[in-house]
């Protein structure tokens, strides 16, 4: 076999690719029902070519450019183009407020953004032309009047014999110090911060987290999480430096079906999309009837307490029998292969771990930052580490270490250079001995695992002094069956209270059962019988917490919190202040 290229500068990917990975189908974008595959050569020269498309436009190394699209191989192709001509990727979110792009791009300084769909053109062209400076604006679908994405390639095209020598020179200068990207937080609170990273950090986390994958060149992931977001990015890198092809979803929508059509391997998610993977299996049971119905349930009820660390000869025969009979029946579903999923962003629910996990739908869970490029700790496939409740082991060459109140500190070649042009924030970030404070609370589990807790930002005092971490006790108010999310709250306040989005299919269920007759779900929450059930649920949680953390209060709410409404952030996490404002009225009627 070929000596493996070293990779210190993200371009060095490409090489290695060539070398070690030549293979039909390294990316892949769906349009029209179609796949579209890019070879390891044609990911290279076309990479080479919008490098010398970029120059011919008279872009400078340092300058800016944005990418606002959804996950596709063009997104690779201009990621790679700005590296190699040294020039700075700030990809940002497609759902972003009209506040938020007005901010981003005049503080990122960009000379060029490249906007995928026609339809997010159409809504984004009226706020850059009333921008004071507007940059320059590329399409990558056709948009009648509008610079397509593939005039910058074939300017690099025509122009490959002018700027060829340029770009190998430019690479040459190019050290893994020099700045790669500026990453805006999608944070809960505040105005986004621009996170630079270097080549360094980036080609450090990734090549660490692609030592513990046990897939290979053979295998194929699909990605569907945005590639502007530090998580997805890093793993679309890593697989990149396995040989691993990636097949981008055609939309959000498609993601079962396009797991079928490729028969994929694995892909990454955070833990909302896996379980609304686990209530559509969980409601799949429900339309069954007579003995189908029973030995679902029966299966069912395993997988949520199967525990992979103790297993005994007969769970292990019941494990066999339930894959045979439901299973394996999932697994046909999204494409018929074991699988291997990475979750992050918060965490996940123990029994939706372990219900994959019967079904060989294995989830690994990690946990990082925008700023920490981003993997800190991670479950470790290669040692079949999968420490449920826990974000796994601290990656190799990462330094961890825990303040008096528990904040998690870390400090190594992975974390960032600085937030652009805020040398404040980044001062308040990272301290003289060069730790960043991530802001997260956590502890040790046997000494070896990180356990994340809650955000300290998050946690907040009662009226008697205590302090309650929310996200700890919402976690295990989403454990109960019945209940969809859960917010807690109670700033200032005698007691902890919670503010509840019921889980509708199973409190519909539950009613049925009960021979309720309801008109609709609003009313069906507001009876006295879903009330009680709801009550019970808590009073069992609340024996597993100390007696200040306990809720005492909470009401239903028929709502949804999603990113276009504003009460989740990009990421998928709780927008808190949002949501005090949202149910101001409730929270006032709670504790009065």
């Amino acid at each position: 076999m070929k000596k493996e290229v070293e990779i210190t500068r993200l371009f060095d990917l490409l090489e290695r690719l060539q070398v070690n990975y030549p293979k039909e189908d390294i990316l892949a974008g769906k349009g029209n029902g179609a796949w579209r595959t890019y070879s390891t050569k044609e990911y290279a020269d076309i990479s080479h070519d919008f490098a010398y498309g970029f120059l011919e436009m008279g872009l400078e190394k340092g300058d800016k450019i944005i990418t606002i699209m959804n996950n596709r191989p063009e997104w690779n192709f201009v990621d790679m183009g700005t590296a190699l001509a040294q020039m700075v990727h700030v990809p940002i979110y497609t759902t972003l407020s009209p506040d938020d792009y007005k901010y981003i791009i005049p503080h990122s300084d960009a000379k060029v953004v490249v906007i995928g769909q026609a339809t997010l053109y159409k809504r984004l062209a009226p706020l850059l032309e009333s921008l004071e400076n507007p940059p320059i604006v590329y399409t990558v679908d056709e948009v009648e009047g509008v610079k397509n994405l593939e005039e910058i390639r074939q300017m690099g095209v025509d122009n490959k014999d002018k700027w060829e020598a340029a770009v190998e020179e430019i690479k040459k200068t190019t050290t893994p110090d020099t700045l790669l990207t500026i990453i805006y937080t999608s944070g809960t609170t505040g105005t986004p911060k621009g996170v630079m990273h270097a080549h360094s950090s980036i080609v450090f986390n990734f090549l660490g987290h692609a030592a513990q994958q046990i897939k290979n060149h053979t295998h194929k992931f699909l990605s569907f999480l945005p590639l502007c977001h530090i998580y997805e990015r890093s793993m679309n890198y890593e697989f990149q430096s396995l040989g691993i092809s990636i097949y981008y979803a055609e939309n959000m929508g498609t993601i079962a079906r396009d797991l079928k059509d490729i028969q994929a391997d694995g892909f990454c998610a955070v833990p909302r999309v896996i379980e609304m993977m686990y209530k559509k299996l969980e409601d799949a049971g429900k339309s069954l009837k007579g003995i189908k119905r029973i030995i679902y349930r029966w299966a069912w009820n395993f997988g949520n307490t199967f525990d992979y660390e103790r297993l005994t000869f007969w769970r292990v025969r019941l494990n066999s029998l339930f894959d045979k009979l439901v299973y394996s029946k999932w697994r046909e579903n999204l494409g018929g292969k074991e699988m291997l999923i990475v979750t992050g962003g918060s965490s996940i629910r123990a029994r939706v771990i372990r219900l994959f996990s019967a079904a060989k739908l294995f989830i690994y869970e990690g946990y990082g930052l925008t700023e920490t490029s981003p993997v800190i700790a991670v479950n470790n496939p290669k040692d079949q580490i999968r420490k449920i409740g826990t974000v796994g082991k601290v990656m190799e060459g990462t330094e961890l270490k825990f303040l008096e109140d528990g904040e998690i500190l870390t400090r190594g070649p992975h974390i960032m250079m600085g937030y652009y042009k805020d040398p404040e924030a980044t001062r308040e970030a990272i301290d003289e001995d060069g730790w960043f404070h991530t802001g997260d609370v956590g502890e040790m589990v046997d000494e070896i695992f990180l356990k994340i807790t809650d955000r300290k930002k998050e946690i907040f005092k009662l009226s008697n002094g205590k302090y309650v971490a929310p996200q700890m006790v919402e976690n295990k108010l989403n454990e109960s069956p019945y209940i969809g999310s859960a917010l807690v709250i109670g700033s200032d306040q005698k007691v902890a209270a919670a503010i509840i989005i019921p889980n509708d299919v199973q409190i519909q269920d539950w009613a049925a059962h009960q021979r309720m007759v309801f008109q609709d779900v609003e009313n069906l929450y507001k009876t006295k019988e879903v009330n009680s059930l709801i009550h019970k649920e808590i009073e069992q949680i609340n024996k597993s917490l100390a007696p200040h953390e306990q809720i005492k209060f909470f009401r239903l709410v028929n709502d949804s919190w999603t990113t276009e409404n504003g009460l989740l952030s990009q990421t998928l996490k709780l927008k808190r202040s949002e949501l005090n404002k949202h149910y101001e009225k409730i929270i006032a009627d709670i504790y009065k």
